[in-house]
């Protein structure tokens, strides 16, 4: 099966094709990749990662077509950036960019 696993950093996206025998789960794919070694930041232990926008376990089976995602931590909590613009007086508009 093909499948792809996608890593965003802040000034690129890295995207590897892989083939995977039938049955293969996330932790294999991510192995597999190779970018577990080029950026190790990357951990199994305490990274996330998803299909196609919905976090998943390492040990979830993987179909033909899925998109790995591998997420990085937040820089900025959201909560915290709206209490202080509210506590700032700013007015929000819906996607939370200022007027």
């Amino acid at each position: 099966m093909k499948i792809e696993v996608c890593y965003a950093l802040p000034e690129k996206q890295e995207l590897v094709s892989l083939q995977l025998a039938e049955g293969a789960n996330i932790e294999q794919a991510l192995n597999a990749c190779g970018l577990l070694q080029k950026h190790p930041e990357i951990t199994l232990e305490q990274g996330k990662f998803g299909v196609y926008g919905k976090i998943c376990r390492l040990d979830t089976a993987l179909r033909d077509g899925d998109r790995i995602e591998i997420y990085r931590p937040l820089i900025a909590d959201p909560k915290e950036v709206r209490r202080k613009r509210a506590e700032e007086g700013k007015v929000m508009k819906k996607g939370g960019g200022e007027l």
